[in-house]
């Protein structure tokens, strides 16, 4: 294949950002974890995540289970290394698992035993990849710390130093909220939303919780929207390229995208939907626009390189940093673009309805020369939902993943099964993960052949 370096202006080619597959009547073609999340919102994302539904007071050996199944922890070692477990417990492999990454320190696990506030802050804590800060504490911190728990350093507590350190630095680190000083009891039970919360916050810790980078009423949103799109790059993944470049070819797909899991944004997926575009001046608009019409919602900016025939009687194509081309064997090129989604995750689930409402009226394009839009909408503008939505319609995603980077293509529901076997037959080695989604009617109508 041969790579063009040309500077050479061609003719303006409408060609969307978003990456098909084959459609059927034209044939082929950084961590910021939200620190005031309820431990509500905690829960319903364990729930979502990881099927963990906690309810009522929890023993200590439910906590450890919950703790390494979020963390996805597996034991290498073999030697049973407590002394009141045996190897068929419920929480064998669970506190085996923790003891090897240091999370449990105590040769014996008493998993039946209610867990306490202080039980769940230390393993939480530890979760969290903290202790070796709270054993820098000297004893200035640590009272000052836990006399916002209402505990006296000076007086017998009943805590060793490296628990008093380990507490004085879950206070600090806002590991335990603010919300939780008061009613602190060492002793006290840990009931569910007490260990939601401190899982949900271990979530955070380690950057698996929601991932975004503001919400749309910050100050410093536009900022750091456009610093985002700044530090962006083409996305180029080879091994996925290649298998979607062959479907390229073939015209199984018509286009493709590339994506990094590192920036997902984990959203609740009944309160979020994904907004694809090409053009920044449009997300930072689009922002504008939420904030003039009172949508609230958190925000992240996804980087994505789409993939799509560029075809030769086009003119030669010009390259950039965020636009290159390879050509091919029958003289068309595949060519590269820098993309981006933004993910939404609304306050409730109407200003997710309305939201349909209000690119129809300001963000998609009716007729040329039209006026009253934002900056560079499109016809068939791209915008879809994980769970039902009603005037919305069903298509599906063909996916494919190696490491943190993936490639995904979209098709029509009925196309989908094809798409998945020419993916199986290009490169059997590849698990494709396709399943059906809700998107809007005008970029439905696309994939059935509709420009416009």
């Amino acid at each position: 294949m041969k790579l063009l370096h040309s500077i050479k202006t061609v003719r303006t080619v409408a060609l969307t950002a978003v990456l098909l597959s084959t459609v059927s009547s034209f044939g082929s073609s950084v961590f910021a974890a939200d620190a005031t999340d309820s431990a509500a919102a905690y829960k319903q994302f364990l729930q979502d995540n990881y099927s963990l539904s906690l309810s009522g007071t929890l023993s200590k050996g439910d906590f450890v289970h919950a703790v390494d199944r979020i963390l996805h922890l597996d034991a290498k070692e073999q030697e049973n290394k407590f002394t009141d477990l045996q190897k068929d417990s419920p929480y064998y492999e669970a506190a085996m698992a923790l003891f090897e990454e240091g999370i449990l320190t105590e040769s014996k696990l008493q998993g039946e035993q209610p867990l306490t506030q202080l039980q769940a802050t230390f393993i939480a804590l530890k979760a969290a990849g903290l202790k070796e800060l709270a054993y820098t504490y000297p004893q200035a911190k640590i009272k000052a710390a836990l006399a916002k728990l209402h505990i006296d350093y000076d007086q017998e507590n009943g805590l060793t130093l490296q628990a008093s350190q380990e507490l004085a630095a879950a206070v600090d680190t806002g590991l335990l909220s603010s919300e939780r000083f008061a009613t602190f009891k060492p002793e006290a039970a840990a009931d569910d939303s007490f260990a939601s919360e401190l899982l949900g916050k271990v979530l955070s810790f380690q950057g698996l919780y929601k991932n975004y980078i503001g919400t749309t009423n910050d100050d410093d949103i536009f900022r750091k929207v456009n610093e985002a799109w700044g530090t962006e790059d083409l996305i180029t993944a080879s091994d996925l390229r290649a298998v979607f470049d062959t479907a390229l070819k073939q015209n199984l797909v018509t286009g493709y995208n590339l994506k990094d899991s590192r920036f997902d944004a984990h959203f609740d997926q009944k309160l979020s939907l994904t907004y694809g575009h090409s053009d920044i001046t449009h997300a930072l608009q689009l922002i504008g626009l939420l904030r003039s019409e009172g949508i609230e919602a958190k925000v992240q900016l996804e980087p994505k390189t789409s993939a799509f025939i560029y075809l030769k009687e086009w003119g030669e194509p010009t390259q950039s940093d965020d636009y290159q081309v390879v050509q091919i064997e029958n003289g068309n090129f595949i060519a590269y673009a820098k993309e981006y989604d933004i993910e939404f995750e609304f306050d409730n689930a109407e200003q997710k309805i309305k939201f349909q409402q209000v690119i129809f009226q300001y963000a998609k394009k009716n007729s040329e020369d039209q006026k009253g839009l934002i900056y560079s909408s499109w016809w068939q503008p791209l915008y879809y939902s994980l769970t039902d939505m009603k005037d919305y319609k069903v298509i599906a995603n063909n996916k494919i993943s190696k490491g943190h980077y993936y490639a995904q293509s979209f098709s029509l529901s009925e196309k989908a099964a094809d798409v998945v076997a020419g993916i199986n037959k290009i490169n059997p080695g590849f698990k494709v993960d396709s399943y059906e989604f809700w998107v809007d009617e005008p970029f439905y109508n696309y994939l059935m052949g509709d420009f416009k």
